[in-house]
C-alpha cells in the first residue's frame, strides 16, 4: 500500500511496493514514465503534455491517459517515482549516497540529490504548495528528515536535532529553490557549493568529542 497524505485536491505520496501489478500494465508505467523524465531532461516541465508524452513513448494518447487519467496525474506519479529512487539510492544505494562512506560525505551526497530532485520537479512541488505544519508532517518530508537526523547524531550533534534537521532541509525546498534561482539568480550547483560548504562549517564548529 502507498500512505498518503491529502493536501487539499492532490497529494504527495511516500511511495513503497505496490501489490500486484499486471506485467503490461507496470511495464506500460514505466515506460511512460520514462518517457516523461526524458521530456523534462531535454525541454523542462513545460515541455511533459499528454500529447508529447504519448509521442515520445511510441503509444497512443489514450494510454497515457488510462494510465494516469491527467497531466497532474503524470507529474505525481513522476514525482512519486522519483522520490521512491532516492529514498532507495540513500536506504540502500552505493556510497556516498548510500551506506558505506562517512556521515559527513553522506550528508553531503543527500543534498545536491535531494536539491537536484526538487528543482526537477519544482513545478510539481510548487503545485502542491502543502503548508508548512502540513509539509514537514507528510511523509516524504518526514523520511527526508529522519535520515538527516541519523546523520547529524553520528556526526555528533547532540540531541535534539529536529531543528538543525529541519533549518539544513529548507534551503533545498522548492519555495527555496525557486527564489535562489529565479529571483536571486543563483544556479544549481552555485546552491548546492554554498549548502555544503555551510554544512561543512557546522560539523568543524561541533566541539571535540
Amino acid at each position: 500500500m502507498r500512505k498518503e497524505v491529502e493536501g487539499g485536491p492532490r497529494s504527495l505520496q511516500l511511495t513503497q511496493p505496490d501489490s500486484v501489478e499486471r506485467a503490461d500494465a507496470a511495464r506500460n508505467r514505466r515506460l511512460l514514465l520514462a518517457a516523461a523524465k526524458n521530456l523534462i531532461d531535454n525541454h523542462g516541465a513545460a515541455a511533459v503534455t499528454m500529447d508529447a508524452v504519448a509521442r515520445e513513448a511510441g503509444v497512443g494518447k489514450g494510454t497515457v491517459f488510462r494510465r494516469f487519467g491527467s497531466r497532474t496525474g503524470l507529474m505525481f506519479a513522476l514525482l512519486d517515482h522519483s522520490e521512491s529512487e532516492l529514498q532507495q539510492s540513500y536506504l540502500s544505494g552505493p556510497a556516498p549516497l548510500g551506506p558505506g562512506a562517512a556521515p559527513l560525505e553522506r550528508l553531503l551526497a543527500y543534498g545536491a540529490a535531494r536539491l537536484k530532485m526538487n528543482a526537477a520537479h519544482l513545478d510539481i512541488l510548487l503545485e502542491a504548495d502543502l503548508p508548512g505544519t502540513e509539509f514537514w508532517s507528510h511523509p516524504v518530508s518526514q523520511a527526508s528528515s529522519m535520515h538527516v537526523q541519523i546523520l547529524l547524531r553520528q556526526l555528533g550533534f547532540p540531541d535534539p536535532v529536529e531543528v538543525t534537521a529541519i533549518a539544513l532541509l529548507t534551503p533545498l525546498g522548492a519555495t527555496a529553490v525557486k527564489h535562489l534561482t529565479e529571483v536571486v539568480g543563483l544556479d544549481l550547483e552555485t546552491i548546492i557549493t554554498q549548502w555544503q560548504t555551510m554544512v561543512t562549517s557546522m560539523v568543524g564548529g561541533l566541539p571535540v568529542r
